[in-house]
């Protein structure tokens, strides 16, 4: 509960700054556990969901964060430390490392939803996974 808690903590985090309030990601933890054998060390799995024509806006994940991501529906617009903007489609995934910067996401489509899951492999102490540009 209390782990659940701290995620959307983290998530009203996003919301709070307007910029996700209405077209914004919906994300839900979905895993997270301990892992046995890297002590101080968890591995957490959030369910994104974005709406046609969502999006997120810039931000950085815990600084522990390493991330891989599937998208499991639709196709989601991303851009990663100002490179080029990808797009993955349903199968595909993609990795954020320890300290990247997430520039840009969106829903690829603006008539059918987009869902992908992110797995964190990040210290168990790390209580905010996404931090909001300012």
């Amino acid at each position: 509960m209390i782990r659940t808690t701290l995620f959307i903590a983290a998530v009203a985090a996003i919301s709070a700054t307007g910029a996700l309030a209405e077209h914004g990601p919906k994300a839900t933890l979905v895993y997270d556990q301990p892992l046995p054998n890297v002590p101080g060390k968890s591995i957490k799995g959030v369910l994104v969901e974005y709406e046609p024509g969502g999006s997120s806006q810039a931000h950085t994940h815990a600084k522990s964060a390493f991330i891989y991501a599937t998208v499991l529906e639709g196709a989601i617009n991303t851009q990663v430390n100002h490179g080029p903007i990808k797009t993955y489609r349903a199968g595909e995934n993609f990795s954020e490392f320890p300290g990247d910067h997430h520039t840009f996401e969106e829903n690829a489509s603006k008539t059918e939803r987009a869902r992908m899951l992110a797995v964190f492999v990040v210290d168990t102490n790390d209580t905010n996974l996404t931090t909001p540009e300012k």
